[in-house]
């Protein structure tokens, strides 16, 4: 590995006691004093059985999962364990109304039914500084020659780093907002199987109404295998490939958390950004976040309305409907939690500070004032452009249109050869099949008129596209009548060639450009996604640079301000491979309220109700709980099953799944959640407040063993008791 940038090794290298709880750190470069603080609270490990380029060490049993999750290796066979809803569209896509993996769960009873999948996971090899690389390439470069020239580097360190024949991928990963860049080398496994999962009572316990709320008791686990070809080594999906031989996998303890206990939680998180300036926080409260929760709470209302009816349609949207519905949710706590600790007013004074530093230092006085003005500049248009992604193209018929862009492009040039045409129509057939399996016409037909209802009424009128809505109340009424909306939505999805087999295979058998322009979903999607793209979305790019630009410099200034601060400073998630460190805590959240550390089977009794969609438990599960049948996963302290806990670990989205680990690495809970009272950490970490969600690994066991009877798959795991 090369030689890490001295900036890096002391942003890393202390940490307090009083911030000892905040941080994602990057674990291959753990400054003595951070150790030495997780030593102080409890850790067993040496820095080398942690995080080992020569050797193996526990960062190997550590995976992205999927596109967005973490998920970790259990046994000496390759078993993996990640969150459920991690796993949701892979069981959802094995699922029929027949076989109803998701309603009913799964579990293998030999490696013969294991499930295959589309999924992938990645493993990380090895971590190197290109910040030198890169800043010589950047140097004296600002606005979009830097933004290009960045993409630039970084893309040609990529692809040298990369070998696709060796499924080795490298990804450069600016921190601290580019002022230093680091390459994550991954090796890429494509053959994963769905191994076993709960019923979705289980996984999904308590469901919208307990999302981001504590005290929880879901059992938000499924189980995976990754395979290898004969070699160990990655290979796409063959019957003949065996189970992955890992370089480390994780025990399993049996021995449960007490108050106070050490927790450490590895992962992936996807993606914080602390550094954020006050106007930022404002764009967020006062914009963009009520946008994207107002127009998510409508169209989750139709989803439900369909889902509720048949339980194909409730299969066919599950995923995505959990999807929405998880970060509506979050935005709308986030917002919350912003206000009230006034995160903006904490930024704004900050920054006084820092502008009283910067005064007669040129790179850094103009900061605040070039900052203004750019907000200023894109202010008026923030709100459309929520709109446009959470409303118009959030209708699955107009995201797909988009999808299709390619074949216009082919269709308007001349010089395409009638081989690459042939191409893209194919392509396009293929594409138009995947989507119709996962279109449901009549929750997308109501929120897209809805949609469309919604920009007129909140969207500034010299903002909306053109003469469209003109032509909307001469051809179906008032623009302030629900109706005219409904009637214009159902001769859009009446008459568009892509909801319309005889007319799509018509379009295709005599491609034509101008039947393309003309089909209804295509003026929709012109009359508002492509005015906005060529209008607005280069003002959008603008700010965003400049935004950047004006981040990074502000970061540079601030360490520079205050070298013994930068010192205990971390940099944002970016989807790569961290380490949080603190301990089982309980919390007040509020006058008069404490919260527990831990909950137990007792209160999913409490909140079980009959036929509830999101309560509901199976005649098994009551018979076992009731009975109090835990086997060797009760606690011996509270004579009962502990089905979540709680601690102060630090982490965000892309930590799903993230293995939560006793002071000798050993595995006792799933992170799968936050608490609401600090929904505010992708921008402002709670010190007071924050708290991770994890489901016991003494829970997700016993569901596997004594009410899913795989027994196999308990055999597979080395228990620490």
């Amino acid at each position: 590995m090369k030689k890490i940038a001295l900036f890096l090794i002391l942003s890393l290298s202390i940490a307090l006691h009083s911030i000892a709880d905040e941080g994602m750190w990057l674990p291959q470069l753990l400054g003595q004093q951070v150790y030495n603080d997780m030593v102080k609270k409890g850790l067993k490990l040496t820095k080398e059985q942690l995080y080992s380029v020569n050797k193996n060490s526990l960062k190997d049993a550590i995976i992205i999962f999927g596109g967005g999750c973490t998920g970790e290796i259990v046994s000496a066979k390759g078993l993996i364990f990640t969150n459920h809803h991690c796993g949701y569209d892979a069981i959802a896509s094995a699922s029929t109304v027949e076989h109803n993996y998701l309603k009913d769960g799964f579990y293998a009873r030999n490696m013969g039914e294991e499930i295959k999948t589309r999924l992938s996971v990645q493993f990380l090899l090895r971590v190197e500084d290109v910040s030198n690389e890169v800043n010589n390439a950047l140097a004296d470069l600002s606005g979009k020659e830097r933004a290009a020239k960045q993409r630039e580097v970084m893309g040609a360190i990529s692809k040298r780093m990369s070998d696709a024949d060796k499924f080795i991928e490298a990804r450069v990963s600016p921190i601290f907002k580019g002022n230093q860049y680091l390459v994550f080398v991954y090796e890429r496994y494509n053959d994963v199987r769905l191994v076993g999962t709960p019923p979705e009572n289980i996984g999904k316990f308590g469901g919208d109404t307990d999302n981001w709320e504590w005290p929880r008791h879901t059992g938000d686990f499924s189980i995976f295998r990754v395979y290898a070809n004969k070699d160990n080594k990655p290979a796409n999906y063959d019957v003949n490939n065996v189970p992955l031989k890992p370089k480390w996998y994780l025990p399993v303890s049996l021995k449960g958390v007490k108050e106070g206990s050490f927790a450490m939680i590895w992962g992936y998180p996807g993606g914080t950004n602390r550094y954020e300036s006050s106007y930022g926080i404002k764009l967020a409260t006062d914009i963009n976040n009520p946008s994207l929760v107002e127009l998510r709470d409508v169209r989750l209302k139709y989803m439900r309305e369909e889902m509720v009816k048949d339980p194909a349609i409730k299969l066919k949207l599950a995923s995505n409907y959990a999807g929405i519905a998880n970060y509506w949710k979050f935005y709308d706590g986030e917002t919350k939690q912003l206000l009230k600790h006034d995160v903006f007013g904490q930024k704004k004074a900050a920054e006084e500070k820092f502008n009283g530093w910067a005064k007669g230092k040129p790179e850094f006085e103009n900061i605040f004032s070039e900052w203004k003005a750019a907000y200023d500049k894109w202010l008026p248009y923030a709100k459309q452009r929520m709109y446009i992604s959470q409303g118009i193209k959030a209708s699955p018929l107009i995201g797909f249109v988009e999808a299709l862009s390619g074949l216009r492009s082919a269709l308007n040039n001349p010089s395409l050869s009638k081989e690459n045409l042939k191409k893209t129509l194919e392509r396009a057939t293929a594409m138009r099949s995947s989507f119709l399996l996962s279109e449901d016409k009549p929750s997308d037909e109501k929120f897209f008129a809805a949609a469309t209802r919604m920009f007129y009424q909140n969207i500034a009128k010299e903002q909306q596209p053109k003469g469209f809505y003109e032509m909307l109340a001469q051809k179906y009424g008032s623009l302030d009548d629900d109706n005219t909306y409904k009637k214009y939505a159902a001769d859009v999805f009446g008459n568009t060639i892509v909801l319309n087999d005889a007319r799509w295979n018509a379009f295709i058998a005599n491609p034509d450009v101008t039947a393309f322009n003309n089909d209804p979903a295509y003026r929709h999607y012109d009359a508002f996604v492509a005015r906005y793209n060529a209008e607005y979305e280069p003002l959008y790019q603008e700010f965003e640079i400049k935004n950047n630009d004006l981040g990074r410099l502000y970061i540079k200034g601030e360490h520079e301000m205050n070298p013994a601060q930068a010192a205990k400073t971390y940099p944002d998630a970016t989807f790569t491979m961290r380490v949080s460190y603190g301990s089982v805590e309980p919390y007040n959240p509020r006058d008069g309220v404490f919260y527990d550390f831990l909950t137990t089977s007792k209160g999913v009794l409490e909140k079980y109700k009959p036929g509830d969609y999101e309560f509901d438990l199976t005649a098994k599960q009551i018979e076992l709980l009731r009975k109090k049948d835990f086997g060797q996963y009760a606690d011996p302290m509270r004579k009962d099953l502990v089905v979540g806990f709680i601690t102060n670990n630090d982490i965000t989205g892309g930590n799903s799944g993230s293995p939560v680990l006793n002071n000798k690495g050993e595995l006792i809970g799933l992170a799968f959640d936050g608490n609401y009272e600090a929904l505010s950490h992708k921008l402002a970490f709670d010190k007071t407040f924050n708290r991770t969600i994890n489901v016991d690994i003494r829970y997700v066991l016993w569901c596997i063993d004594k009410l899913g009877g795989a027994k196999n798959i308990i055999n597979e795991l080395k228990l620490m008791r």
